[in-house]
């Protein structure tokens, strides 16, 4: 019997939760997390962080895999934010959740306390979950901009924000998009976004729709500059042209006299489109390429020596091995001629003897392909012996490589190949800045970069080329076109599941896949029947 599954979103608000900040309310951020079993849990997904406020609505909306025939058990986490890190261990809790998928699909809407423990209130913290089956796959992409808007800051002008709320059961309305903050700026022009169809209006082009601009505030609550009711119906009457709608402030138009707006917002277009999933593209045609870049520099040690990175055990395994196969085995599946590049850097190679930061792991050049991913583990095992460690630990010459293959793929300009590079390593990059400069270029091209960290060494400058604190940028300060760099240590998972460690390396690469296609405009090279526009 075929599987019963569909995907759910989830709609997360909370009410009266705790105050941890001296000065200021908490930033809480919601956490969902999966059971796996054994009573363990796993991350689904985490919600944008929103500062000072005690009762949030969180727009980040979670989406998750329904089973009928499956208990899942699911688990909401929310934490006061006071830094940058992803790492949730330095930050608050302010309570969480605990039900079954289930439970919120029969109910459409669960509402429970928060609990700091099992049995112990988190004060009078209470969390709303609203669960919607994601039935269309079309999306609404918008280009707003809004201009003479009401100064509201006594020391500045404004620092709006738009926020897009469709109108539920009762005439409640449910917000289902905010907007970065501009700061200071009357005339705003806010990034590009694109909202689920479903999420927007459930599909239903006349629903009223009300969108909001407020101007936001660090120390207090917002307040609201204008809005104005539509439907997604007239919206969308900005596919040809712009449409301008004028910006209300009720209090305002009640006590003024001959006021006429608080600013005028114009949407410059909105256009719905097919949203194209990975297993679209994949299913469509396009194959991924995989290839390997493994550090033989001196710091990994005497591959003779138990103390060495590249030290064999008796049981045939070793941190650089395990990496390999669990993230190969992965991949594998993926790649219908299943022959993988394997490339060295940082040793000597005879018989020259002569430093080389990109070198075959046969010792073929014109033939680097290993038959599948046992065809890498023995080329390594076979490269040992013959090789002498040394350094510097350079990336960029592996990464160019890999560019070059997938330039000449991105000029095809179709969905049908993306490249997939690991790069295993042991410590400090030596070339951090040449690195930069081709990550940035990569960005641009169908590639993304798997950097996995063996051994005790310090990774500064891994998760610095992760980019998930910030946008990396090149020397000449460009900035990467994608997020396409995913730095996984190693210790992390020795004592876990061999699959913990593939799902922690590969995570992003589907979202990577699909960004690099819609920046492009590239629909899959098949696109399935029921998704043609």
């Amino acid at each position: 019997m075929a599987q019963c599954v569909t995907k759910i979103q989830l709609s997360i608000s909370c009410t009266d939760l705790l105050d941890k900040d001296v000065g200021s309310k908490s930033d809480p951020l919601c956490v969902v997390l999966q059971s796996v079993g054994d009573g363990k849990w796993a991350e689904l997904a985490r919600t944008e962080r929103i500062k000072n406020c005690q009762s949030p609505e969180f727009s980040t909306k979670p989406v998750i895999d329904y089973y009928f025939e499956k208990v899942q058990s699911i688990k909401f986490g929310i934490y006061d934010i006071d830094n940058k890190s992803v790492d949730l261990g330095d930050d608050d809790y302010l309570g969480g959740y605990e039900c079954t998928l289930g439970q919120i699909v029969s109910s459409q809407k669960v509402k429970g306390p928060l609990e700091l423990k099992k049995g112990k209130l988190a004060g009078k913290g209470m969390i709303t979950i609203f669960a919607e089956e994601i039935k269309d796959s079309r999306v609404v992409n918008f280009d707003i901009e809004a201009r003479n808007l009401d100064k509201k800051d006594f020391l500045g002008k404004s620092d709006p924000f738009l926020e897009f709320f469709k109108q539920g059961d009762g005439g409640t309305w449910q917000l289902v998009y905010r907007s970065e903050v501009i700061k200071n700026n009357l005339n705003p022009c806010w990034k590009k976004f694109t909202v689920p169809l479903q999420t927007f209006c459930s599909g239903d082009m006349n629903k009223p729709i009300k969108v909001s601009i407020s101007d936001h505030d660090d120390s207090s609550d917002c307040d609201l500059i204008g809005e104005f009711e539509c439907t997604t119906a007239r919206l969308l009457e900005a596919k040809e042209q712009a449409v301008e709608f004028e910006c209300i402030n009720p209090q305002k138009k009640q006590k003024k006299k001959g006021y006429k707006n608080s600013g005028v917002v114009r949407v410059k277009s909105c256009k719905i489109e097919v949203d194209y999933s990975f297993l679209d593209y994949i299913m469509g045609g396009c194959q991924i390429n995989f290839t390997v870049g493994i550090d033989f520099t001196g710091s990994n040690g005497d591959p003779k020596s138990p103390d060495s990175l590249h030290f064999i055990s008796p049981s045939g395994v070793n941190e650089y091995l395990t990496a390999i196969w669990c993230v190969g085995n992965v991949v594998q599946d993926y790649d219908s001629d299943k022959l993988f590049p394997a490339f060295g850097f940082g040793a000597q190679i005879p018989p020259s003897w002569q430093v080389s930061h990109e070198f075959a792991l046969n010792f073929n050049p014109n033939n680097p392909y290993c038959p599948g991913v046992q065809g890498v583990v023995d080329a390594y095992r076979q490269a040992l012996p013959q090789i002498r460690l040394y350094g510097p630990t350079n990336f960029s010459p592996i990464i160019n490589h890999v560019i070059r293959f997938a330039a000449s793929a991105a000029q095809q300009k179709t969905a049908s190949q993306y490249f997939v590079l690991m790069i295993i390593t042991d410590g400090e990059i030596t070339d951090l800045n040449e690195t930069r400069n081709a990550i940035v270029q990569a960005s641009k091209l169908p590639l993304s970069i798997i950097i996995i960290g063996v051994g005790n060494a310090d990774f500064k400058a891994m998760e610095f080329l992760d980019g998930d604190n910030g946008v990396l940028k090149a020397t000449s300060g460009e900035a990467a076109a994608r997020d396409i760099v995913q730095f996984v240590p190693f210790r992390q998972f020795q004592n876990a599941p061999k699959e913990a460690l593939a799902q922690a390396v590969l995570a992003e690469v589907p979202k990577q896949l699909v960004s690099y296609f819609k920046l492009l405009g590239l629909n899959p090279v098949k696109p399935p029947e029921n998704k043609k526009a």
